[in-house]
Order: C-alpha cells, then sequence, then structure tokens
C-alpha cells in the first residue's frame, strides 16, 4: 500500500561522514556510530548502545534481530494491506515536525467523526421499520431490498479486516458500526419474513465470527493460521459477489443469469488455491492478496453507479430520494479522505472519494437537476465539498513540505 517519505534529524548510514568529525576516532567506533544509524533509522524504537571493540560482535547480532512480537511475512495476506509496524503506521510521529504530527492525530479525528453521518443515515430506515413491524405493517419492509443490504455488509466486513490490519481505528469503528447497523436492519427484514430465514442464519454466522475473529486478531489473541481462513473466505466471497451484482444491475436489458457470479467463485477458489500452495509467484501472490480489499471498496463504488443508472431509467423516482441522505453520505464519506491522503492509502482514498463525489454529491446534482432541491441547498453542498478537498491537499502538501497540492496526488497514486 502507500508509504511515506521519513524525514529524520540524522543522515542515514549510507550518507557521508560529516568533514568536520575528529580524524582521531578510530575506524572501531565509526563502524559502531553507523551501526547505530541504521538501527535507529529503520527501527527507530530500538537504539543500540555504543560498545567498544569486544562488544562489536553483540552489537552486529542485535541489528539482525527479529522483533519478538513480529510476525514473518512469509504467508498469503488476502488484504494486501501495510503491516501496522510500516514506518507510516502506529510510529508515524517519528522524525516527523509538530505540523505533521497535528494532522495526524487531527485527520484520525476526522475519521473517527465519520460515524456521526453514517449512524445518522442508518438510523431513520431503522426506525421506519421497528414502527412498521409494531404496526403489524409486514408488507411494508418488502420495499428494503435484503440482497443489496446483505452485499453493503459483506463489503463492511472485508474493509474491517483491512483497517484492522492498519490498526486504524476511527476507520475500523465506521465498519463495524456499518456492520452492525446493517444486520439490525435484516433481522428486521427476517422477522417480518422479507428475507429468507436460512440466509439470515448463515448471515448470523458470517457476522459473528466476522466480529469475533477481527477483534480478535486485532489485540492478538487469534492464531494466523485461523485468520488467513477468514480472509481467504472473504477473498472468495467478495470475487464472487461483485461481478454478480455488476451484471444484476443491468436487467432485464441483459439477461437475466448467476453465471458472471459462479464463474467468479470458481476463479477465486483456483486464485487462492494456487497462491496457498506456492504454485503463483510473488507478484500473483500479491495480486491475490489485493482482491478482497479492492472488491469490497468496488462494491461500494458499484452503488452510486446503480443509483445513478436507476435515476436515469425512472427519473420520476428520483423525489423517493432524500437529500438529507445524500447530504450524510457525502459528509461522512468526505471526512476520511484527509486521513486516507495523508497515510497514502490508494484503495481507501479511491472509495472515500468515490463515494463523496459520484453517490453523495452526485445524486445531489440529480436532485438539483429534476428541480426537487433549492439551488441554494445544491450550491451550499458544492461550495462545501469543494472547500474541504482543497483543504485537505492543500493541508497534506504543507505537512511533507511539497510546494504544490499536486505533489500529494503523485505520491499517493506511486505508493511513496
Amino acid at each position: 500500500m502507500a508509504h511515506q517519505s521519513c524525514v529524520v534529524s540524522h543522515p542515514p548510514p549510507y550518507a557521508p561522514l560529516r568533514h568536520h568529525q575528529s580524524q582521531h576516532h578510530n575506524r572501531n567506533n565509526n563502524n559502531n556510530n553507523n551501526i547505530n544509524n541504521l538501527v535507529q533509522f529503520k527501527y527507530p524504537t530500538l537504539l543500540l548502545p555504543r560498545t567498544h571493540h569486544h562488544n562489536a560482535s553483540a552489537s552486529a547480532s542485535n541489528l539482525f534481530a527479529f522483533p519478538r512480537r513480529r510476525r514473518p511475512n512469509i504467508s498469503l495476506n488476502a488484504l494486501d494491506s501495510d503491516a501496522p509496524d510500516s514506518h507510516h503506521q502506529g510510529s508515524v510521529n517519528f522524525g516527523r515536525n509538530e505540523s505533521y504530527q497535528q494532522w495526524d492525530s487531527l485527520t484520525a479525528k476526522f475519521s473517527g467523526a465519520a460515524n456521526i453521518p453514517f449512524l445518522l443515515l442508518q438510523m431513520p430506515q431503522i426506525i421506519l421499520n421497528a414502527r412498521n413491524l409494531a404496526a403489524g405493517n409486514n408488507t411494508a419492509l418488502m420495499a428494503v431490498p435484503w440482497l443489496g443490504m446483505l452485499t453493503s455488509l459483506l463489503g463492511n466486513l472485508s474493509l474491517l479486516s483491512y483497517f484492522a490490519k492498519k490498526r486504524e481505528q476511527g476507520a475500523m469503528v465506521v465498519q463495524t458500526l456499518g456492520v452492525v447497523s446493517t444486520f439490525v436492519v435484516l433481522a428486521q427484514l427476517a422477522l417480518a419474513e422479507a428475507m429468507p430465514l436460512p440466509y439470515f442464519s448463515a448471515t448470523s454466522v458470517v457476522v459473528v465470527s466476522g466480529l469475533f475473529l477481527n477483534f480478535m486478531n486485532y489485540f492478538g489473541l487469534l492464531n494466523a493460521g485461523i485468520f488467513r481462513l477468514w480472509e481467504d473466505f472473504i477473498t472468495i466471497g467478495g470475487l464472487s459477489v461483485l461481478p454478480q451484482i455488476m451484471w444484476s444491475t443491468f436487467v432485464p436489458y441483459i439477461p437475466n443469469s448467476i453465471l458472471p457470479g459462479a464463474i467468479s467463485f470458481v476463479i477465486a477458489v483456483l486464485a487462492v488455491t494456487m497462491a496457498r500452495s506456492g504454485k503463483l509467484s510473488e507478484q500473483g501472490v500479491k495480486f491475490v492478496g489485493g482482491i478482497s480489499g479492492w472488491t469490497a471498496t468496488l462494491l461500494f463504488m458499484w452503488m452510486p453507479v446503480s443509483q445513478m443508472w436507476t435515476n436515469y431509467l425512472n427519473p420520476e423516482n428520483m423525489k423517493g430520494l432524500s437529500a438529507i441522505s445524500m447530504l450524510l453520505a457525502m459528509i461522512g464519506n468526505g471526512l476520511m479522505l484527509p486521513r486516507a491522503l495523508l497515510i497514502r492509502d490508494l484503495m481507501w482514498f479511491t472509495g472515500s472519494a468515490w463515494a463523496t463525489l459520484f453517490y453523495g454529491y452526485g445524486n445531489i446534482a440529480c436532485l438539483y437537476l429534476s428541480n426537487i432541491i433549492s439551488k441554494e441547498f445544491f450550491l451550499a453542498a458544492t461550495a462545501g465539498l469543494v472547500s474541504w478537498i482543497g483543504m485537505a491537499f492543500w493541508r497534506d502538501s504543507v505537512v511533507h513540505g511539497y510546494s504544490s497540492p499536486l505533489t500529494s496526488i503523485s505520491h499517493l497514486v506511486s505508493g511513496s
């Protein structure tokens, strides 16, 4: 994933020695100093004491020692995320100036604050369903598409695993909230018999297992082999569901078929099996590892495409869209943009930017063009969105010392 440059107060180990150093230092002391600098640059929390010649061998052995709690990265990672101890995670403040540290803390708070609009986005549906259930009006719940809700839940679970591995607590809470709120809606649909009970039972097992495994893994209490099985499951599930959802969007203009999902399922099983058995190259294993996170992102990215296609086919149905709901969706996804940009997470940034621009703002634009919302509402949403995105890129360029915000985009795409 994304990587950021690390600014340190001393030269890297390959830099030449300062000219003004005293020339009477012996070669052994210079070697020890270089070893210390090397360790400080790569592992900021590991500082070797300066030693004399007879301790040089012990220092050299410490140089190649692995931290006890780190796992070797030799297994298939179904999410292809950066390790939590990468230089832009956990120790992100090492060697950074005060301005960077403040922005790092602030973007994490923005990401956590996204829970508020997302919670407000789902609560009206939950309350309305509860009222209909209490009134015995189960037919009203038939209007809620349980298959679409199930797809959204699978996407939330996949991204929860992704952000748990990256130790992004704010994004983890957002995805957990998405899983729980969507599951509550599915439970209401099951009570109203709008969702088949066998499907709901299977979904319940997946949800409970997913939440348990992700949080056990986050706190380091889960066996790595068990979590790899979960990663394989969401990789196969995500790759199977995405093409089927995309195909179903354009029915009846294309034949109704389960063939896309079936073919994708077979391909996903073969890919995971080959990667697990070592029959793929290193690049192939890395590609398979990125499938789960990207399919989850693409599932969410497809939602605005599906909505706009529906708007195009049935413009009169746009009167049923809530402008406030679209505004909340725009705000919630927009709040996560600065964090994704700061840590150079292209997948996170792509998904959040797409949802902000095309799902939230795109539907607001459709409502305005259909004369459903006022010009003032549309202009206020436009001004707020442009200002927020501009501020995020400007601030990112400032804390990194770039001369132009466009440099942040270049580094985001290149992963540097």
